[in-house]
């Protein structure tokens, strides 16, 4: 879907960083855009995001995980992403379909196809034009993090875990190459910026 981006990546890496700075690129650029995030982003959305994520339900299933993240998708899109791209504006995504494949698929061992079949439901042709992967190890990320938020449920769910997310990430990335920019977030955090601004100009975004 044009003008639609999102950005992906494990916990840590910079994700929100990255999008306030794209913002202030956007307002200092006079460049008409949205920026929102997933789970949540829409009233909705965000209630089925504080269910997702809340500590408690440490009873919830995979499936029902998968299920909920793929609710919350179409809400947010309906609500959010779809009216914003009718307008002709850009769309920037914190998380999207991909962190399903990622965590649901491969982190919950659910498989990419599982997820894949639920979220074309859930999202129908709004596929990302170009998708924003900060490839940066959980190890690395969690480093920089300094550590797993204990107020959320997914971020307790162990370096296992999180290994296979990233190999999602990577399996995700390689399975759709035309849509993905890979960016290594090695130097400060104002060169990767640099980096992903130089990279949506190549592909004519800005």
């Amino acid at each position: 879907m044009k003008n639609f981006i999102t950005l992906e990546g494990s916990e840590g890496v910079g994700k929100s960083t990255q999008l306030r700075f794209l913002k202030e690129y956007c307002q200092k650029n006079g460049i008409d855009a949205v920026f929102t995030r997933e789970p949540g982003g829409s009233e909705i959305a965000e209630k089925i995001r504080n269910i997702i994520l809340d500590p408690s339900n440490g009873g919830m299933t995979d499936v029902c995980e998968a299920f909920l993240y793929a609710a919350a998708r179409n809400q947010h899109l309906r609500d959010v992403v779809a009216p914003a791209l009718a307008d002709g504006k850009i769309v920037f995504c914190d998380r999207y379909v991909d962190s399903s494949y990622a965590y649901q698929g491969f982190g919950r061992k659910l498989g990419y196809d599982f997820v894949k079949n639920l979220n074309d439901l859930a999202i129908g042709q709004y596929i990302p034009q170009y998708t924003i992967f900060l490839d940066l190890s959980p190890e690395e990320a969690f480093a920089r993090k300094g550590g797993a938020d204990k107020a959320d449920r997914l971020e307790q769910s162990g370096d296992e875990f999180f290994g296979r997310v990233y190999d999602g990430y990577r399996y995700a990335a390689e399975k759709n190459a035309d849509r993905f920019i890979v960016i290594r977030p090695l130097g400060t955090k104002y060169e990767t910026h640099e980096k992903i601004v130089e990279a949506l100009k190549q592909k004519g975004v800005f």
